[in-house]
């Protein structure tokens, strides 16, 4: 049963930093390029970042490009999302996927991170 747990959501200045973590169970962690969603109140879920099997490749919207960073740990089954220099329109529920597994896509239950003065 594929299992994505998301962690390191939290309340942060603006400017600050944040490292969201997605801890896999399941699947074969390693074989299946991962992604990044958030949702604000009121706005559609939307792609933030991806991240193809061994890392080779990362993909970012580009309201985030040059501020967050995907990468992962195969040997963890875990995916991060280390967020920098925060905006208050950063505010979100951020949610680990991953799209190509058999009866997915699948997703985490979301992460709150709010960034406020």
């Amino acid at each position: 049963q594929v299992h994505l747990v998301e962690s390191g959501g939290g309340l942060v200045q603006p400017g600050g930093s944040l490292r969201l973590s997605c801890a896999a169970s399941g699947f074969t962690f390693s074989s299946y390029t991962m992604e990044w969603y958030r949702q604000a109140p009121g706005k559609e879920r939307e792609l933030v970042a991806g991240i193809s099997m061994y890392g080779g490749r990362t993909d970012y919207a580009d309201s985030v490009k040059g501020r967050f960073t995907i990468s992962r740990d195969n040997a963890k089954k875990t995916v991060y999302l280390q967020m920098n220099s925060l905006k208050p329109e950063d505010t979100a529920v951020y949610y680990c996927r991953v799209p190509a597994v058999r009866g997915g896509p699948y997703w985490g239950q979301g992460t709150q991170v709010t960034v406020s003065s």
